[in-house]
């Protein structure tokens, strides 16, 4: 009985956060500020999560369960090497769109101030991005054949700079450029030349 009434307290905390992440870009949100957002004490909120770095730690998880769950459908549902990489990469852009005030968190914006682990969990977190569309285009090579015009890493990190790109400047514009905006047909223009 315990367990489930904290559960949709601890939720609550965790979409107030991503909210007043929303509501005020480049803003430091304060735990009193969360408290009086949630309708409680600070105290209560310490019941939920030690510190605000917990918190900002459950959004992070909250955004690798999201979208580590959808890539490994895409990975299941999708044969080809570059459509199961634009499909991971709109999926990113997309959840960012739909997330904004998470979206802060993985720009760095939010974490200004916060503790290093935190910075290292984004950091982790496009790192595992990036092994995975390195693996689907090595993948790619070593089944079908395929041969690049680069390497596999010049590849990724051009299509992942300009994903990231894109949602740097949705951050930037205070969320209203959006980072999918003609996202399908630059994708064309970014991969033509890869193959050989």
């Amino acid at each position: 009985m315990t367990t489930q009434a904290k559960t949709p307290r601890r939720q609550q905390i965790l979409e107030a956060l991503a909210a007043m992440l929303e509501a005020s870009p480049g803003a430091r949100i304060t735990t009193a500020a969360l408290a009086n957002q949630v309708g409680v004490s600070e105290a209560a909120l310490y019941r939920h999560f030690p510190s605000k770095s917990k918190m900002f730690e459950g959004l992070i998880e909250f955004i690798e369960e999201t979208l580590f769950s959808q890539v490994n459908l895409i990975l299941a549902n999708e044969d080809d090497a570059f459509t199961r990489c634009e499909k991971i990469l709109y999926l990113l852009l997309i959840f960012c769109e739909k997330n904004p005030g998470i979206t802060r968190i993985l720009t760095g914006d939010a974490l200004a101030g916060e503790t290093e682990r935190l910075r290292q969990r984004v950091v982790q977190l496009f790192d595992r991005i990036e092994t995975q569309l390195k693996q689907i285009f090595r993948d790619a090579e070593v089944r079908n054949g395929m041969h690049f015009s680069m390497s596999v890493a010049t590849m990724v990190n051009l299509l992942l700079a300009a994903a990231e790109g894109r949602i740097a400047q949705f951050v930037r514009s205070e969320f209203k450029r959006k980072p999918t905006e003609q996202w399908r047909q630059q994708w064309s223009s970014l991969v033509s030349g890869f193959v050989v």
